[in-house]
């Protein structure tokens, strides 16, 4: 991953805010979710999705992750990311007055709230996770807004990944593979995209495990919890469907004997082929 192409892409990306033209989809933007909040002057950006704002309270950027600097981490192409991702960042909330929508009742247990923000444009208001997703510095969430809202950000994501934009520019980096599980696995701890094909699906104890080796002790499975399985089988995705079919999974990557992703909804899990 070339640190001087994403750094200039997350530069490129203040000029790109103003020529984004807000037609009628726009809108959709406005139908995330959560309460209004009162606009506010953002004093500093902390890293590519948190910043404060001028009365000291810390917002996070819901509905997005992004690859956030880990101390210690000597990884040049993750800090190269994460690097762009903030400047992405900065070149579109740095004071300026941002307007919130603020998701769930109260602050996390950081005490940050977390919220969708929107910025003014020459042509009407934007999504700063829509613009940040758009340019490849960020990737959707599985912890999923309304449907309206999350199909707008999928979108964004796709053609980003599409036209190689930030992340995407080196997708063997973004998208890690199960049939090198020592690869995902370094990631542990930290969100990630695993794409692979499910070589079998088995129930235990009230769990379903979703392998992609046939040592699952050692290779990349996803579980889920039996009681969720309607869920997906609701959206289509019932875990036996998985059998033989390539899939993409995101979410955070732990460790149980191999890697692993534990699955709560059917968003974290797209069939490829």
């Amino acid at each position: 991953m070339n640190l001087e192409r994403l750094m200039l892409s997350a530069v490129l990306l203040g000029s790109a805010v103003t020529l984004v033209a807000f037609d009628a989809n726009a809108q959709v933007s406005r139908d995330c979710g959560g309460r209004s909040g009162a606009p506010a002057e953002v004093t500093r950006v902390i890293d590519g999705r948190s910043f404060l704002l001028a009365d000291g309270r810390e917002v996070r950027l819901a509905a997005i992750e992004t690859l956030l600097p880990v101390p210690g981490d000597q990884d040049e192409a993750r800090m190269a990311a994460a690097l762009a991702a903030k400047a992405a960042l900065e070149t579109l909330v740095s004071h300026r007055e941002v307007g919130l929508l603020v998701s769930g009742a109260s602050p996390d247990r950081y005490g940050r709230l977390i919220a969708y923000v929107f910025i003014r444009t020459a042509s009407g208001e934007a999504l700063v996770q829509r613009e940040l997703v758009a340019a490849g510095h960020a990737l959707v969430s599985p912890v999923s807004p309304a449907a309206t809202c999350r199909i707008y950000l999928q979108n964004a994501e796709r053609d980003a990944r599409t036209g190689g934009l930030g992340l995407w520019g080196d997708p063997y980096y973004v998208v890690k593979h199960a049939a090198n599980p020592a690869d995902v696995l370094a990631e542990q701890g930290r969100f990630a995209l695993v794409h692979g094909k499910v070589t079998s699906v088995r129930e235990s104890s009230g769990m379903v495990y979703v392998n992609f080796g046939r040592h699952w002790s050692e290779q990349f499975t996803v579980t889920l919890l039996k009681r969720n399985e309607g869920i997906f089988g609701r959206a289509g995705l019932t875990p036996r469907v998985l059998a033989g079919r390539d899939v993409e999974v995101r979410g955070w990557i732990e460790e149980r004997g191999g890697p692993t992703i534990a699955v709560t909804q059917p968003e974290q899990i797209e069939i490829v082929h």
